[in-house]
C-alpha cells in the first residue's frame, strides 16, 4: 500500500480535502444528531409533519438533502440558513483530525496546492481553517451550493470547481475523502481519490467503491508528502 502511495502522490500536483473526516471532526462539540433534530424542528415550527425516518436521521446533511428533494424551496432555504448556524457554531468546538494540518502544510512545502471540497458550508471551513492559521495554506474552499443539496458530493461539480481552480487536470488531482460520497464524486469527476477509513469498516468498502489507495491513518500522506518534500 505504501509503494501504491508513493507513485499517487507522486503523478499529482493538487490535493482536494474533505474537510469533515480529513481535516477535523466538525461535529465533535456539537453532535451531528442534535444538529439534525433541529433542522427537523425547523419544519415543525412551520406546522409542517416530518415522517418518522426523518425524525430519527441523524446526519444533517442527509435530513437537507430529504427536505431539498422534496421540492419546497422556501422551506428549503430556512434549513439550509439553520444549518449553517449550526456549522459556524460547531467548528469553534470541531476536533482537529490527527497530521491533518501535517498532511496540508506538507503539501504546500512540497510544492502542491490544496483544496477544500465540503459538502458543509464554505463560511463554516474558512472559519475553522483561520482559527487553526491553515487559511493561508489552502486555495480554494468549496462548500455547499447554498439551498441545493442536489449539488453536493457525489455530484461531482463541486470537485470540478476546486480542479479549474487550482488548475491542474482532472488526472492530476487526488481527493482524499472519509465517505463513498467522496469515492463516488472523485471517479466521476476523473480525479484520483484517496479513501481515509477512519473507522475498520470503511476499508473493505472504500476499496470495493474504487479508491486508488485506502489509508487509516492521515499520518500515513503526510509521511509520503514530507519524504517529497525532502526530496
Amino acid at each position: 500500500m505504501s509503494a501504491d502511495l508513493d507513485r499517487l502522490l507522486a503523478e499529482v500536483g493538487a490535493v482536494l480535502l474533505d474537510f469533515d473526516g480529513p481535516v477535523c471532526s466538525v461535529f465533535a462539540g456539537y453532535p451531528a444528531p442534535q444538529v439534525a433534530a433541529e433542522l427537523v424542528n425547523v419544519l415543525h415550527r412551520r406546522g409542517i409533519e416530518s415522517p418518522p425516518d426523518l425524525v430519527s436521521e441523524p446526519d444533517p446533511l442527509e435530513v437537507l438533502r430529504r427536505i431539498g428533494a422534496a421540492g419546497d424551496y422556501g422551506i428549503t432555504w430556512a434549513v439550509e440558513d439553520a444549518l449553517c448556524a449550526a456549522e459556524r457554531q460547531a467548528v469553534e468546538s470541531a476536533e482537529p483530525t490527527p497530521y491533518g494540518r501535517e498532511v496540508i502544510v506538507a503539501a504546500r512545502q512540497a510544492g502542491m496546492s490544496v483544496a477544500v471540497v465540503s459538502n458543509n458550508s464554505a463560511g463554516a471551513v474558512s472559519a475553522y481553517l483561520t482559527a487553526h492559521r491553515l487559511a493561508g495554506y489552502i486555495s480554494p474552499v468549496v462548500g455547499r451550493a447554498y439551498a441545493d443539496p442536489a449539488c453536493m458530493k457525489p455530484n461531482p461539480e463541486p470537485i470540478l470547481q476546486a480542479v479549474y481552480a487550482v488548475g491542474e487536470p482532472p488526472s492530476r488531482c487526488v481527493l482524499v475523502g472519509d465517505s463513498l460520497t467522496d469515492i463516488d464524486g472523485a471517479r466521476a469527476a476523473g480525479v484520483r481519490v484517496i479513501g481515509y477509513a477512519n473507522r475498520p469498516a470503511k476499508v473493505e468498502r472504500f476499496r470495493a467503491a474504487g479508491a486508488d489507495v485506502v489509508v487509516t491513518s492521515m499520518r500515513k500522506i503526510a509521511d509520503v508528502l514530507v519524504e517529497r518534500m525532502d526530496a
